[in-house]
């Protein structure tokens, strides 16, 4: 079966295709998704060797339920929200918040955010988050694209000399492939819930 950028992501079942209602249910879903995203950020799994967080595990499944435009306007948003100093990052009324909390060693990792959701989006437009594998893969590069900008800035945060790999991926990498799994499961799983479109 060959995919277009044109299928329906799982939000668009539920939302009015235009009117005045259509505009009311997008803002709801922008500020339900952040609502998501900051109590992720603060749900901590006791893991080894670090505990994990399940923000990137929202991060990628709303990138895939929202699609790439209305992920990433959430993103956006949460990052805003983050950048007026409220508590929404894991970690942030700990360290510092607001600006201060978003250009420290985590500010790589939260460009990946939006890198990341709109690869998923855009992944879920063409179709991948309708079957188990397809979602896996794309769950995969998700999580490639969000490490990216995340190392990049470490690299020139604190120069490339230290163990940035071991600092900011390998920690991860076993929570990370559990909440890849969980998501690769529960997508599709949505879908044939409330069946194919």
């Amino acid at each position: 079966m060959a995919y277009a950028l044109t299928q329906k992501v799982l939000v668009d079942n539920i939302m009015p295709r235009n009117g005045a209602q259509r505009m009311v249910r997008e803002a709801a879903l922008v500020v339900a998704g952040i609502a998501v995203l900051a109590l992720a950020a603060h749900i901590k799994v006791p893991m080894f060797p670090v505990p994990v967080t399940m923000t990137t595990f929202a991060v990628l499944t709303l990138g895939a339920a929202y699609g790439p435009r209305r992920g990433l306007i959430t993103i956006l948003g949460y990052l805003g929200v983050g950048a007026l100093g409220f508590d929404v990052f894991a970690g942030s009324a700990a360290e510092a918040s607001g600006l201060t909390y978003m250009m420290g060693s985590t500010g790589g990792y939260l460009v990946g955010y939006a890198l990341a959701a709109l690869t998923l989006g855009t992944f879920a437009r063409a179709g991948w988050d309708r079957s188990m594998g397809r979602m896996a893969v794309a769950m995969l590069v998700g999580n490639v694209v969000l490490y990216i900008p995340g190392v990049i800035w470490l690299g020139q945060l604190y120069g490339w000399d230290q163990p940035i790999l071991a600092w900011g991926v390998t920690p991860f990498l076993l929570g990370d492939a559990l909440k890849l799994a969980l998501a690769a499961l529960a997508v599709p799983a949505v879908w044939r819930l409330i069946g194919r479109d």
